[in-house]
């Protein structure tokens, strides 16, 4: 890089082609992201901005396109594990691609709430909008203060699978949004233990008015259904470690002989491992027990925990890329994260299997 003295000028783009002797335009196309540009140009175009120590002026460049180049993001719930992996999957995502993040936290689920984070949001100039909605009441003002303008929403929306939208998923027609197949991790998780040989599973089930919550609770139970087992009443915690171990406790002064428990998050799965411990029972030997979430501390659990894996990437390049489709249709597939990953709508779950399942005792 060039020497620069406090009194020059900053370099303008016109150095730069001039410099690497190619028309302005060609460096436009470089400074923008353009496939129309061969590689030797390129490389020639990147030199010259790195010997001059040009920066793209981001103000001039939005100004000039008519674009702010930053996305908003509309969230409820900075505190739990899901919405700030998927508010942090998201910034990633836009960040890839040379766009910044807005954020605007609504205190309440009403449609009041989201006006005012959608006018924040607007004041920015930002240029469509990324919604995380993890509940009914969520999802139902979302729906109404964003109709008609660029917007998806993901986390707590097309929660049931691959296959087509069943009567309880949430979305409306016509909105775009992105999940993670909660359905199908509970499945999973519950389909694990009874091959275990455990007879039946009981669910540690997350707070009413969650999407998620009822998500897996439905994929628990459709799993037992088919597999023609008894489903237990589940006990319901509202996601934190003291709930599980409450729900544990209350559930084995029900139950006292049983051997699996599926956990709606691993939080509560924690907590379980409390109670299970204090009332003298070993994992796995006595009693299974799987999560879901796979936080960074499930394998530290002791034992280490059996969970359900979501890809918070995954969503929020997703998420993004379908957002890009919609604000900027003319940039090409090969600028958008997630590009070539399949159908958008619903992003598969995975089960990491460690040391807190094992067979049943009564097999």
């Amino acid at each position: 890089m060039l020497p620069m003295r406090p009194s020059d000028p900053a370099p303008v783009m016109t150095d730069v082609a001039r410099l690497a002797g190619v028309s302005h335009q060609t460096v436009s196309r470089v400074v923008n992201g353009s496939p129309h540009v061969s590689e030797p140009t390129r490389a020639k175009v990147m030199a010259a901005m790195e010997q001059l120590g040009y920066r793209r002026n981001g103000v001039a460049r939005a100004l000039a396109m008519r674009r702010s180049g930053t996305l908003g993001v509309i969230t409820f719930d900075t505190v739990r594990y899901g919405p700030v992996s998927t508010l942090y999957s998201i910034e990633q995502a836009a960040g890839s691609v040379g766009l910044g993040v807005s954020i605007a936290v609504a205190e309440r689920a009403a449609s009041d709430e989201v006006v005012r984070a959608l006018a924040r949001l607007q004041d920015q100039s930002v240029e469509g909008i990324v919604a995380i909605a993890p509940q009914h009441d969520a999802v139902d003002a979302l729906s109404t203060e964003l109709r008609g303008l660029p917007a998806v929403l993901v986390g707590g929306v097309h929660g049931g699978g691959s296959g087509p939208i069943a009567a309880g998923d949430e979305v409306r027609p016509g909105q775009p949004a992105v999940g993670i197949d909660q359905r199908g991790g509970a499945a999973a998780a519950t389909r694990h233990l009874l091959d275990l040989g455990h007879r039946t599973v009981h669910h540690l089930a997350g707070p009413r008015g969650w999407l998620d919550a009822e998500w897996r609770t439905e994929g628990w139970r459709a799993t037992l259904d088919e597999a023609g087992r008894s489903a237990p009443e589940p006990v319901a915690g509202d996601w934190s470690a003291g709930s599980g171990y409450a729900a544990m406790r209350e559930m084995l002064a029900a139950t006292p002989d049983l051997t699996a428990v599926f956990a709606a998050n691993d939080p509560m799965a924690l907590g379980a491992l409390r109670a299970l411990d204090e009332a003298g029972l070993r994992v796995p030997e006595d009693v299974s027990i799987v999560g879901f979430d796979d936080v960074p501390e499930a394998e530290f659990f002791r034992p280490p925990l059996t969970t359900v894996r979501q890809h918070f990437t995954e969503a929020g390049r997703r998420a993004v890329g379908m957002l890009l489709d919609m604000i900027r249709p003319d940039d090409g597939p090969a600028t958008r994260p997630g590009s070539g990953t399949g159908p958008p709508a619903v992003v598969p779950t995975e089960l990491v299997v460690r040391r807190s399942t094992g067979p049943s005792p009564h097999r």
